[in-house]
């Protein structure tokens, strides 16, 4: 009989394989990465008893900080990946999705969690603004690649990959207000009196603005200190040591946390403003690359726990109420909802159709709901957020996981389509809608 050590040691040798291997084979087909590995990991914990019970409410402070690490780390790669200067008409499709879809996808999902799934008030907003932000990590796959390293990168980023990448960077961070508000409501009532005044002025005012500005800081200190250091030994970007991007993100994240600022915005704040400097440096491509392999083995890791949770119990209590409310979210709200803030931009009707399908749940709502459940007070009504949060981004990964390389492919397919028929072989600009 084999020891339990050795087993785990040759499973976890075989999974990181597989997770190197698997983006590559899969990139054609129906199929995700996150799909076998959430399905790997329901078998697994299904098939053999003595793996330990992967529950997230008894391994809740693990569950925290585990994916508040992946959702760090995954921000700073979609930074850095980010090839488009930072400006009002050139982030408008970005600023559409934060500022029109993200709330709306809000309201909708606690009018339901209200009226169909019983919850309280403060418990439907927080299963609301966990499942409201698109995903950063397991939305990689329908987002930018790596940085470009010339100087027309920038206009060579389509708008619906462009987007979804800079929506999932922002929305994070952007989300942790009506998080902070559901945590409010459940400790001091649902009377505004009691809640307003400190939520706007410190969860709103402060923490967004010390995440905007610490992170700028951050990220100017350190290009200075990776492109223009005067002594040659610090200038890091001569040596192409990949690993201080980690350095980086966990320096704009620690410093802001602890002046109670939103580290997630500082951290792809940050990311972005190293992006900006020295713009065409082939550096860029070494802290991107080296952030999306850790990434990619810390997702593996939370999807087989995911799956582990499945099998073992973690959906119990869904009916078929909240699979209708589920998939109401992911394919009437979510796409409505951006569709409606998308209108009126420079999206054509085909990049605005996949916006607003590619809304991708995942980590992030693990993170949110966990430190939401573990600040606020919701009572008995934990394990069943947990499976309505559970069972959400599931059939996200199942979903989107079967559609993605089908979708992208046709979509690019089209664009270059298009391209051939108004430009001839010169190519047509990435932006024009399509």
């Amino acid at each position: 009989m084999f020891e339990a050590p050795s087993v785990m040691f040759a499973a976890a040798g075989a999974a990181v394989f597989i997770a190197a291997i698997l983006p590559k084979l899969l990139r054609n087909m129906p199929l995700s990465m996150p799909m076998v590995f959430l399905g790997a990991g329901m078998a697994a914990f299904a098939m053999i008893p003595s793996l330990p019970d992967p529950d997230p409410l008894a391994h809740s402070d693990f569950v925290v900080h585990f994916t508040e690490i992946c959702v760090i780390i995954s921000l700073m790669g979609a930074g850095l990946a980010l090839d488009r200067p930072v400006g009002r008409k050139r982030w408008a499709t970005t600023w559409r999705l934060l500022g029109v879809a993200m709330p709306l996808c809000i309201i909708g999902l606690t009018l339901l969690g209200l009226g169909f799934l019983g919850l309280g008030l403060g418990a439907a907003l927080l299963v609301a603004s966990s499942l409201a932000p698109t995903d950063p990590v397991l939305a990689s796959e329908v987002q930018v690649g790596e940085p470009a390293d010339h100087d027309d990168g920038a206009e060579k980023e389509d708008e619906v990959r462009f987007g979804l990448t800079s929506e999932a960077g922002l929305n994070d961070g952007l989300a942790f207000p009506f998080v902070y508000l559901a945590i409010a409501i459940s400790v001091v009532g649902s009377s505004p009196l009691a809640w307003f005044p400190e939520w706007f002025g410190v969860d709103v005012l402060w923490r967004i603005s010390v995440g905007l500005v610490l992170g700028f800081l951050t990220g100017k200190f350190l290009a200075r200190l990776f492109f223009s250091a005067r002594v040659e030994s610090l200038r890091l970007s001569n040596h192409s040591e990949g690993f201080v991007a980690l350095a980086a993100t966990f320096l704009a994240y620690g410093v802001t946390e602890m002046v109670e600022g939103y580290g997630f915005i500082a951290v792809f704040v940050c990311a972005v403003t190293i992006r900006a400097a020295e713009h065409t440096h082939g550096y860029h491509r070494v802290l991107h690359s080296y952030v999306e392999q850790v990434e990619r083995l810390l997702t593996v890791v939370v999807l087989v726990l995911l799956g582990g949770a499945i099998a073992r119990g973690l959906l119990e209590g869904i009916g078929w109420t909240e699979v209708l409310v589920a998939l109401a979210f992911l394919l009437v709200i979510r796409p409505l909802a951006a569709w409606v803030g998308l209108l009126g931009g420079k999206t054509g009707p085909r990049e605005r159709i996949a916006l607003s399908f590619f809304g991708i749940r995942g980590i992030g709502s693990l993170y949110y709901l966990s430190y939401g459940l573990g600040k606020g007070q919701f009572g008995g009504e934990a394990e069943s957020l947990w499976a309505i949060v559970g069972l959400v981004v599931a059939l996200s990964i199942v979903i989107h996981g079967a559609t993605t390389s089908p979708l992208m492919n046709r979509l690019d397919k089209l664009r270059e389509k298009k391209a051939l028929a108004v430009a001839g072989d010169e190519g047509l600009a990435p932006n024009t809608p399509v």
